[in-house]
């Protein structure tokens, strides 16, 4: 079955919905913009050279591009950087670990894997957790410590949701996740591969089948109010069909919310992502923005690092910041996990204030990133 099948329908139920259906919360409305990214400066055919060229560009220029903005509460925009276990080079662990003492963001785990079984996942999740701690990172400030990590499928196959071996072999991935520390999966959306699930623009939880894959098509959403709900916590990033970039000049393409070198993220887009509105249920005040990329690769430096990184921030901030209709927040994936929980525990307000609910700041990073520097400069 082709991906288009998959969700096409939930999405155009979605769309329907949210042309009848305006939320009125007596108050501004939240932007909550995350970016994730499947950060992969080792790559098959480069060299040392090549992946110390890479870093670099992040070093030097990711700090330039972000003390130019802030949001609604002086944080800079935030950067998660999914890094793959398999690929560990302690020296560029150390690198984006100073960005993260920097205030810029966080280090995640991305993990591609095959031919796997429930034994040899868990252990090679173990082994890459062990070699991220010795950077301060996917471990937690305070005593005690807390292990925990988010997570994003190397191969677009969550749960062994491409049916093929090659790219999975784990039926019981969700499980083996849960029970290794993951707080959340941050893979979705995967379209046009197979791997789409049925549900689409929606952060819930998904309940492991052993026995069969892609256990995360459906799930029961995040909701205030419902919090010992089972199941692993799937946050999903828009899905959506342009109708102003087609293809062959006719059909719809596809917006996964992936910015590329070729595809940035132009204010249309970024209108589109905003309304669709993704939330808690019976939140519908604090709009999840999550995005994706794979930072690593030169052909999407401009997108990122570039003026069309500084554009994007720019739009947000220009519609966004300020005023008395709309706040936005700059977070991490662990920050947007925590307020998703403050939001299903029935907390109220500005979400801002809730980045550290429940899981505290890795050890490799600062305790606060609220009104930085470039905040006070203003």
């Amino acid at each position: 079955m082709r991906s288009l099948d998959i969700w096409l329908l939930p999405y155009l139920r979605q769309q329907a919905r949210n042309k009848l259906k305006r939320s009125v919360t007596g108050g501004p409305q939240h932007i909550i913009f995350c970016f994730v990214d499947h950060f992969e400066p080792v790559s098959v055919g480069s060299t040392i050279d090549d992946e110390r060229r890479r870093m670099r560009a992040w070093t030097t220029g990711y700090p330039l591009l972000s003390r130019r903005h802030w949001d609604s509460d002086g944080v800079m925009p935030q950067h998660s950087w999914f890094y793959p276990g398999e690929a560990y080079r302690a020296e560029h662990l150390d690198s984006l670990s100073e960005l993260c003492r920097q205030g810029l963001g966080e280090i995640e785990l991305h993990l591609h894997h095959g031919y796997d079984t429930s034994a040899s996942l868990r252990a090679r999740i173990e082994e890459s957790l062990q070699n991220f701690n010795k950077h301060g990172a996917l471990i937690t400030r305070g005593k005690p410590a807390l292990k925990t990590y988010g997570f994003i499928h190397g191969n677009m196959a969550l749960d062994n949701s491409m049916g093929d071996p090659r790219w999975c072999g784990v039926n019981n991935e969700l499980d083996i996740l849960q029970e290794t520390g993951c707080y959340a999966d941050f893979s979705m959306p995967t379209a046009p591969a197979k791997s789409q699930t049925h549900k689409i623009n929606a952060i819930y939880y998904a309940v492991d089948n052993p026995q069969a894959p892609k256990s995360h098509n459906t799930g029961k959403d995040v909701e205030v109010g419902h919090r010992h709900r089972d199941g692993l916590m799937i946050v999903q990033g828009p899905l959506s069909l342009s109708w102003s970039h087609r293809k062959w000049g006719l059909l719809p393409h596809i917006d996964n919310g992936e910015i590329m070198g070729h595809r940035p993220a132009t204010p249309n887009r970024i209108m589109r992502w905003v309304g669709l509105h993704i939330h808690v249920q019976a939140r519908p005040e604090w709009v999840i923005v999550k995005v994706s990329t794979h930072g690593a690769e030169e052909r999407h430096f401009p997108a990122l690092l570039g003026d069309a990184a500084d554009h994007l921030y720019t739009f947000l901030e220009t519609h966004f910041r300020s005023g008395d209709d709309y706040r936005l927040h700059y977070v991490t994936a662990r920050e947007l996990f925590n307020i998703i929980k403050a939001a299903e525990s029935g907390r109220v307000g500005d979400p801002g204030q809730y980045r550290d609910f429940l899981i505290p700041p890795y050890l490799n990073r600062p305790a606060s990133v609220a009104q930085h520097e470039s905040y006070h400069a203003r």
